[in-house]
């Protein structure tokens, strides 16, 4: 079994599969199987999204998801990307991220999120949508400071709090990576995170928001940083190139309920080869996580996929 936390440490960048609903539900025989299919073939992590209620009602508590994949396999690194932060209350957030972090210390990476593509479900949250980046904000610094296991007091816009205390600290402490867009977005991941995850985004458009991100940190005086700076890519995956598309296009239409043209310029797809070609794009402008999900004609296909993707873009 190759140890991924090992590789991580020494390798130039980390490449992530996402978790499918066939490794969170159903048969556990089937489960274990694709997900020891992915750590044994070297895959730095799994990552899974979080929704309350997505479009059509769909969702995925990302905070169980990953204690249920860090508990099936013993050195897989878990990512959340992204966790929708501004839905919850930072406090039991995190004495959540506390209790994973003794289950599966030095595994977890923290992606956060304000979750724009579906204003409703923070709505039926009682989250105001328009407010929901400073109160992601606040999140973030709440758990920031609480992961210390230093006892913290807060007045804030959205949340109030004396001396709490979540112990014992987090150890080794949990990255953080911040999802988004927007100028806010990049702002963001300068004040309160390690990196900032991208999506749908040229590699010039990476280069430069990931030196802005840098910039806001370094005006906030944060110290030196382990910048790990990420993609999050959709790829479909066949030998025709035509099909590879079509299974794409038809997975991300029905997700994200938008015709897959809109997608289409930064979601690559065909052979791993190909693939690889696309991000290593990225990689030269500073990527170092990429997370992939892939869409193919089976769940063995596409963990095979990016274990390819992953040996070439390391070959460099």
């Amino acid at each position: 079994m190759t140890d991924s936390i090992t590789n991580a440490s020494t390798q130039s960048i980390q490449v992530g599969t996402v978790a499918t609903p066939l490794m969170l539900g159903g048969d556990l025989t089937r489960r274990g199987q694709l997900i020891n299919r992915i750590g044994d073939q070297g895959i730095d992590h799994v990552f899974m999204a979080d929704h309350v209620s997505f479009h059509t009602g769909m969702g995925m508590d990302g905070m169980i998801n990953a204690a249920t994949i860090a508990a099936t396999h013993p050195t897989l690194k878990v990512c959340l990307g992204v966790y929708l932060l501004a839905l919850r209350h930072p406090v039991p957030v995190a004495r959540q991220l506390a209790t994973l972090s003794q289950s599966a210390p030095g595994r977890i990476i923290l992606g956060v999120g304000i979750g724009g593509e579906d204003r409703h479900e923070m709505e039926i949250c009682g989250v105001n949508p328009k407010t929901r980046g400073r109160q992601t904000n606040e999140c973030l610094e709440v758990i920031r400071a609480l992961m210390t296991g230093q006892s913290h007091s807060f007045s804030g816009e959205f949340f109030q709090y004396d001396n709490a205390l979540i112990k014992p600290a987090v150890k080794p402490a949990i990255p953080i990576v911040v999802g988004g867009r927007a100028d806010a977005a990049i702002k963001r991941a300068g004040l309160y995170s390690e990196g900032w995850l991208s999506v749908w985004c040229s590699p010039q458009r990476f280069s430069n928001a990931t030196q802005q991100v840098e910039a806001h940190a370094e005006q906030a005086n944060r110290g030196p940083i382990n910048w790990q700076h990420g993609l999050q890519v959709w790829v479909g995956v066949n030998k025709d190139e035509a099909r590879a598309r079509e299974i794409l296009a038809e997975e991300m239409r029905a997700f994200y309920q938008i015709p897959f043209d809109a997608f289409e310029k930064y979601s690559p797809y065909g052979s791993p080869e190909k693939i690889a070609d696309f991000l290593r794009q990225y990689k030269e402008a500073g990527c170092k996580m990429f997370n992939i999900k892939p869409c193919a004609e089976s769940e063995e296909e596409a963990i095979d996929a990016v274990t390819k993707i992953r040996e070439l873009l390391l070959a460099d």
